[in-house]
């Protein structure tokens, strides 16, 4: 599917082209050629905004890891907590939450603190089976980060990790974030991921 473009214009999408295709139907038969139904293939091409969580992704692309902290006084529960996943405002005061880089962090105190292995997935999954997802704490943070560990070794709790990048052909999305157990070497990283930058 292609001739079709997206520009951002005085702050508004302007769309251009096709962004839905019909294709011909064809028979499904069984064994012994009995027509049992048809194939109804349509495309179409989804605009997902980022909104305001685009700078976290944005950064990822970049090898670098955002959060967000509540930096208003007054709000009586939040007041200096940290948001990751990113969070534009803070769920006690409402108020707009200020972005801030955890890189260092993540490299530091990264570990599992709990996973599940995923034997099966359900559609355009693009993760190798099985997929090991990773629940992510981090010293000082006030939420937990779900990923998904890359390497050889299996998830354990309490596993020491490290944030790895889809600093090469990224996608813009949550998979172009990782995490690896920390004494991975660079040499050993799966293709187009990098340490941080």
């Amino acid at each position: 599917m292609s001739g079709y473009s997206v520009k951002v214009v005085e702050g508004k999408y302007n769309l251009s082209g096709e962004f839905h295709t019909i294709e011909p139907n064809q028979p499904i038969l069984d064994e012994k050629g009995k027509l049992c139904g048809i194939t109804n293939p349509r495309r179409i091409v989804h605009h997902h905004s980022l909104g305001g969580e685009a700078p976290f992704f944005q950064a990822i692309t970049r090898g670098r890891l955002l959060a967000t902290r509540c930096d208003n006084k007054n709000c009586k529960d939040g007041f200096g907590s940290i948001f990751l996943p990113y969070r534009i405002h803070c769920p006690d005061c409402l108020e707009r939450n200020t972005e801030i880089d955890v890189t260092d962090l993540a490299n530091k105190t990264a570990r599992v603190y709990s996973f599940m292995v995923c034997e099966r997935s359900g559609a355009f999954n693009t993760l190798e089976k099985p997929i090991r997802f990773v629940n992510v704490e981090f010293d000082g943070v006030a939420t937990i980060l779900m990923s998904y560990l890359l390497g050889k070794q299996e998830p354990k709790i309490g596993m020491k990790v490290r944030p790895i990048f889809r600093t090469k052909k990224p996608t813009y999305t949550i998979t172009d974030l990782a995490f690896v157990p920390a004494e991975t070497a660079e040499k050993d990283l799966p293709a187009d991921f990098t340490f941080s930058k």
